[in-house]
């Protein structure tokens, strides 16, 4: 049913990504879908990476960790953003196409009053994409 499987992450926040990793994972198990995990970095130094390369390498890296841990095809997709905070629904739309993942597996927390102000990532994604979006709460 599936053929790709695409999951964004916040490498700085990984270990909140459990839930989400691990629907991920069952999902590629079950539909032998390979996933590839998008993260959104800056060209200008952070406190993750100096630069688009040492981030890519990390992102590269946690891949091939999920990889081996779940027993599943991976890859990764680094989009390098001028703000990931603001730019973060274009750029994962984008690697929706680029990558042609036709699921999205993300992570969202609890809504709160400011989701009814601002919409949630995962939100606009389903909204947005043509993609099917499976948005996983974690705690």
């Amino acid at each position: 049913m599936y053929k790709k499987i695409i999951v964004p992450v916040d490498l700085a926040h990984a270990g909140k990504l459990t839930k989400a990793l691990k629907t991920a994972a069952d999902l590629a198990r079950h539909y032998q879908a390979p996933v590839c995990y998008v993260g959104v970095t800056t060209a200008t130094p952070g406190s993750l990476a100096h630069n688009p390369a040492e981030y890519t390498t990390k992102l590269e890296a946690f891949a091939r960790t999920q990889g081996e841990e779940n027993g599943i095809e991976t890859s990764s997709h680094t989009v390098v953003a001028h703000d990931p905070t603001i730019d973060l629904d274009p750029a994962l739309l984008k690697a929706i196409d680029d990558t042609g993942s036709d699921l999205v597996v993300m992570a969202s927390h609890v809504p709160n009053v400011v989701d009814y102000l601002w919409p949630s990532n995962g939100g606009t994604v389903a909204g947005r994409s043509k993609a099917s979006v499976f948005v996983v709460r974690e705690s």
